[in-house]
């Protein structure tokens, strides 16, 4: 039985520092965009584009790393401890998270190939509101697959 629990504790302890580099990743990605919404035509196109570039890499870095490192983490921790009632609210999450997935490619993709900065300010509010969804969908991911089971694992 303690051999079940180092080994738990040895598959999903690391799991808590991979979300929390990733939740410190969102944190410095708003940070970011903040100071770009806020800024929004105040600014020159240059230090605008600098900021913006800056926010497209790290926006992209956190929703590739949600993708390819934290979700398996989690769907794997889920089925690892039989919660398929988590798993199932998991694949409704991950619809939601997917669809934000879309926008934030697309926002890139277009701040990738314009310096014409004149939409920005809307297409900002626009990526806000799908960074909000996407937010709630991962802490809820987070919630039913990882802190659920915290108590299991240490």
């Amino acid at each position: 039985m303690l051999e079940n629990c180092e080994s738990a504790k040895e598959r999903w302890g690391g799991v808590s520092e991979i979300i929390d580099r990733w939740l410190q990743e969102r944190q410095d990605m708003l940070v970011l965009y903040c100071s770009l919404s806020s800024a929004a035509g105040s600014e020159g196109d240059t230090e605008q584009g600098k900021k913006l570039q800056r926010l497209c890499q790290i926006m992209v870095d956190y929703v590739s790393a949600g993708h390819f490192e934290v979700y398996n983490q989690l769907m794997r921790e889920g089925r690892e401890f039989n919660n398929d009632e988590a798993l199932r609210e998991a694949a409704e999450l991950y619809g939601n998270i997917d669809k934000t997935t879309e926008f934030v490619l697309d926002f890139n993709d277009k701040y990738q190939e314009t310096d014409d900065l004149a939409s920005l300010g809307r297409d900002l509010s626009l990526l806000g509101e799908e960074l909000e969804t996407r937010f709630e969908a991962e802490d809820r991911m987070i919630a039913v697959l990882h802190v659920a089971h915290k108590g299991l694992v240490t």
